[in-house]
């Protein structure tokens, strides 16, 4: 009976947050957006023209983009056929999932000695809520991009990075650096993640109590950077040929004609711009944001902001050095933009996990205030991360649902079935 009753408390999270992101993510799925935007039709073309010719790591249609997550489309249209629904599904797919692996990575994370708090077993489960309710995440999982497969990608190889930090498998580093190496040929800040849990990898050894040997080091570069390298091959060998044409057409340091001032002023604009996104002034875009609305809500905002500094104050522990050169390699991709193109909430996608990070480190740090003691004042905290994070999550529900809903209706512009559009 004991047995019984602690593997349904084992499997208990994982059920309900499930099924939580399975409502939020799939609710109302084909009425909002009720409509489609042009990209995803240049994404089903490329898609259904992937299906029409031999393997290939890059496509010059809708702009250039990097295959991988194409062909999950094209294996989405040959079981359901060719639909809005279908071409949304894969992006819902791993919208679900990732809810899962960042419990997963929080339950490692605030387990360690370095967070003492009381609540430790029921912070992970709330930060994953949390995460899930960001409109600035599952917005992303109810249409065709590609970066919830790219979050998802991100996930599992910090995942496992971690899991080989404490078991030392070495089956864990080979995974790792696996989906590293299928990052690289997902949205092109994919191509730059491999440093995340290389640089993981680094600190854990360099701090490890016994230092490792020569031939111990060169077995973790061997077993880490092998699949990366056998992965990411075909698609560098295809970008040394053939230069990547949205990044040549938005990274203005490649823009010869402008002068080394221009780029200073672009590079403090974007700087801004991307400061303002979480608090101040968010994405214009009514596919990306409620146009102008700042990212993060009060709440989460406060948190965040608190937690961030946090992070920088001790920033000698290796989960805050983690999570802070995640979260700033995650904005560096829109420094180096066009400055009308920012504050953009879709290039910065991957920062959402360091954020609900930084949030999680506020309440760990609230809860070892001295004067916050015994029993009935730690359930009390508890109470109190209920409610704040609670009404966090149905503000964010409610204004994604109810406001940024109605933006949809202008923002999808094309009204037509989407196989109309494909003749």
């Amino acid at each position: 009976m004991t047995s019984l009753k602690s593997t349904i408390n084992k499997f208990l999270p994982f059920i309900f947050l499930f099924i939580i992101s399975l409502l939020v993510v799939f609710y109302q799925y084909v009425q909002i957006p009720k409509n489609t935007t042009f990209d995803e039709i240049e994404f089903t073309k490329l898609a259904l023209h992937l299906g029409k010719q031999g393997y290939t790591p890059y496509s010059t249609l809708a702009t250039g983009h990097a295959t991988l997550y194409f062909y999950l489309i094209l294996l989405s249209f040959k079981i359901w056929g060719v639909s809005l629904m279908a071409l949304r599904l894969p992006a819902a797919i791993f919208g679900v999932f990732n809810t899962i692996l960042v419990y997963l990575i929080f339950k490692m994370v605030f387990r360690t000695t370095n967070y003492q708090l009381p609540t430790t077993k029921i912070l992970p489960f709330l930060l994953a809520l949390t995460f899930l309710s960001m409109r600035w995440y599952f917005n992303f999982a109810r249409f065709g991009f590609e970066v919830t497969f790219l979050l998802f990608l991100e996930l599992t190889s910090l995942y496992y990075m971690l899991r080989y930090k404490n078991t030392n498998t070495w089956t864990h580093l080979f995974i790792s650096g696996l989906f590293s190496g299928l990052a690289y040929n997902s949205y092109q800040p994919g191509r730059i993640y491999f440093i995340i849990p290389f640089f993981f990898l680094l600190s854990s050894i360099m701090t490890a109590k016994r230092p490792p040997t020569q031939w111990s080091l060169a077995k973790c570069m061997l077993v880490f950077f092998t699949p990366i390298i056998i992965l990411a091959a075909p698609l560098t060998f295809y970008l040394m040929k053939n230069p990547d044409i949205r990044i040549y057409q938005q990274f203005y340091p490649n823009n010869h004609e402008m002068t080394v001032q221009e780029k200073g002023d672009f590079f403090l604009r974007n700087l801004s711009s991307t400061a303002g996104i979480f608090n101040i002034k968010g994405d214009v875009n009514g596919r990306h944001n409620y146009p102008n609305k700042p990212a993060l809500n009060p709440i989460l905002g406060v948190l965040f902001v608190a937690g961030l500094i946090i992070a920088l104050i001790n920033y000698k522990d290796k989960y805050n050095q983690l999570f802070l050169f995640w979260f700033f390699l995650s904005l560096a991709p829109t420094l180096v933009t066009y400055p009308w193109e920012n504050p953009n909430m879709l290039r910065t996608f991957t920062a959402i996990p360091s954020i609900v990070y930084f949030v999680g480190l506020t309440i760990v740090w609230i809860s070892n205030f001295e004067f916050i003691h015994g029993a009935l004042k730690k359930k009390l905290l508890l109470a109190i991360m209920f409610f704040l994070l609670g009404i966090s999550s149905i503000y964010e529900v409610r204004t994604y649902f109810i406001h940024q809903s109605e933006v949809f209706k202008e923002a999808f512009e094309a009204e037509r079935s989407l196989k109309s559009y494909l003749k």
